[in-house]
């Protein structure tokens, strides 16, 4: 099983009408080596959706768009980058393997089922089948058991489960102000690395 860590960054919260306009992605092996990142930003085509609030969180303004590529590019380069990743030749000789590697891929993220949602809708939208794996890790549910079980054994945890709050328990940083969906998917794969190792040093009493 590889790990996709993944970030995306909108127009607004709604799919079906907002869009995504930045994917951001780190992809794992099953030891959770960084194997390679990926970051693109995407036009949108409903400009009309552009909300003021999601360019307060992100800072990407349409016209800091204008030379990106439309969505329908930017869903077969991402999945191109995972199989070139992953070593797969990408040719029509071989889909099942292609398939089969891309349904290896567990997606990961914080709050990760928003991410999938808009990711459903805008392969969707663009009439393409989903090639991942049904399997989701959700960092903000491993982190609320993890703390859970640390408060009860005396360990000082954060108030809150926002990635920033995870991220601040594993000393890890975000370097501005403003979201970039490539530097949060670093952050969550970090800190759902180190949930990993962590639970490493866990026993159960008996």
């Amino acid at each position: 099983m590889n790990y996709l860590s993944i970030d995306l960054e909108m127009s607004g919260t709604e799919p079906g009408w907002h869009e995504i306009i930045q994917i951001g992605a780190v992809l794992y092996n099953e030891n959770w080596v960084e194997l390679d990142r990926y970051i693109s930003n995407v036009y949108p085509e409903n400009e009309e959706s552009y909300s003021q609030s999601s360019f307060e969180v992100h800072g990407l303004s349409l016209a800091d768009l204008d030379d990106a590529p439309m969505l329908n590019e930017v869903l077969p380069d991402f999945e191109a980058w995972i199989l070139k990743t992953l070593n797969v030749p990408v040719n029509k000789g071989n889909q099942n393997i292609a398939t089969n590697a891309l349904r290896s891929v567990a997606i990961c993220g914080q709050s990760v089922i928003y991410d999938i949602n808009f990711m459903r809708f805008a392969y969707r939208q663009e009439k393409l089948q989903w090639p991942f794996s049904n399997q989701t890790i959700d960092l903000n549910n491993l982190a609320f058991y993890l703390f859970a079980i640390l408060k009860e054994n005396g360990v000082a945890i954060p108030k809150g489960l926002s990635l920033t709050a995870i991220a601040d328990f594993f000393h890890l940083e975000r370097e501005g102000e403003s979201h970039n969906a490539l530097e949060d998917a670093v952050i969550t794969g970090e800190c759902l690395k180190r949930v990993m190792e962590y639970t490493k040093q866990l026993s159960l009493k008996k």
